[in-house]
């Protein structure tokens, strides 16, 4: 494995535990700050919201090297980070979610694109899920180390955490990224043209909603698990290492399938099972060792997503290819807003923690439609750009 795609995992890993372990820490953070649930789940949406800011900002960024950029952007992740770990009160908390943000899609769109250029001749979707594989570790082994920390010490020693491992992301991506061309500049408009297709339309509509449906139940994964399905409080972080088990399977699964056949074929066959996975989510939760088999398929399913959708938007985005794959981070964390959101709904009228997955399953029904039309009408097997 080569180790500059060892660096840019290291950067996905730190951007996996800001993003993923406020669904952990949610009820220490409400409880510490004293809000609702409901409340500290726009912590959730704050930091979606500054990914889809931050993104588009990268086509003022695209005279510069890619290596520099990623520098650039790790410095933003540690500053965010380390804000929100002394915030004094919800509302500096939530700007600092908003800061932490900024840099994600922009760090996957350009670690995207470094990580292809970097990878073997036909091996494009397994060099992006290994950098993607650094957000699954994060799930597996970051996301219950910040949940125990929370619930022993304090939630703020896991922003912190993160604002420090900044300073390994920084040294590493300098000494063991190569120099990288700068993309073809193709003007500011130039950038934009990819859109003029239906294809990467098709495929930013999937991705925001089919992981908007995952997130309208994962979003409330620790309450359910211990309202629901009747497991207790500190087994939680234990059942946090097996969802993050299930996405690093699911994520290089899906990189490897998606290099032997077509990717949009691939997330469109993953997306139909999730569908099907959170409807047997709201009748099955109760079942405790139900509940964890399914919320195991069911995250692996979310980071099987991630590599194709990844690899279809950078093949699809001719001339504008940074903004094509921040994109994908783009719709994956509108869905994200999206999903806490709307899987609050059922609980502020008083319903069961298993509606979020009800909530959820037609959602992820239009993504796997949208996936099947760009599958049939865009996707050749020989497509190695658009």
């Amino acid at each position: 494995m080569k180790k500059s795609l060892i660096a840019l995992a290291f950067g996905t890993l730190g951007l996996g535990i800001a993003e993923f372990v406020m669904m952990g820490i949610l009820p220490y953070v409400a409880e510490d700050l004293r809000i609702s649930i409901v409340t500290a789940g726009h912590l959730i949406s704050a930091y979606a919201l500054g990914v889809c800011v931050g993104a588009p900002m990268l086509i003022l960024a695209r005279k510069y090297p890619l290596k520099k950029i990623l520098l650039v952007l790790v410095g933003i992740i540690m500053a965010g980070n380390i804000c929100a770990a002394v915030a004094p009160n919800y509302w500096v908390l939530l700007i600092a979610r908003f800061i932490s943000g900024l840099p994600h899609g922009a760090y996957f769109g350009v670690g995207s694109i470094v990580a292809e250029k970097l990878a073997d001749k036909g091996h494009g979707s397994q060099a992006v899920s290994i950098m993607v594989a650094g957000m699954t570790i994060a799930n597996l082994f970051g996301v219950p180390l910040g949940t125990s920390l929370a619930s022993t010490l304090s939630w703020r020693l896991t922003f912190l955490l993160v604002g420090c491992w900044g300073v390994i992301i920084l040294y590493y991506i300098w000494r063991w990224v190569p120099k990288v061309e700068s993309l073809p500049d193709t003007g500011l408009k130039g950038q934009f043209r990819f859109l003029r297709s239906p294809a990467p339309w098709l495929l930013i509509g999937a991705t925001m909603l089919g992981n908007g449906g995952i997130f309208c139940w994962y979003s409330y994964i620790n309450p359910l698990l211990v309202n629901v399905s009747g497991f207790p409080a500190h087994s939680i972080t234990f059942l946090m290492v097996l969802a993050g088990f299930g996405m690093v399977v699911g994520n290089l699964a899906s990189g490897r399938l998606s290099d032997r056949f077509m990717p949009g074929r691939v997330a469109a066959t993953v997306q139909g099972i999730v569908c099907l996975l959170l409807l047997s989510i709201f009748f099955l939760a109760s079942v405790s060792w139900l509940s964890v088999l399914l919320m195991c398929l069911c995250t692996a399913g979310l980071f099987a997503l991630s590599s194709p959708q990844q690899v279809l938007l950078i093949r699809y985005s001719k001339g504008g290819e940074m903004l094509g794959a921040a994109s994908v981070q783009v719709a994956f964390n509108l869905g994200n807003a999206l999903g806490a959101y709307l899987g609050g709904i059922p609980i502020d009228a008083g319903l069961g923690y298993q509606y979020t997955a009800l909530v959820g399953a037609p959602l992820t029904l239009i993504g796997f439609i949208l996936l099947r039309l760009f599958h049939r009408h865009y996707e050749k097997p020989d497509l190695t750009t658009a």
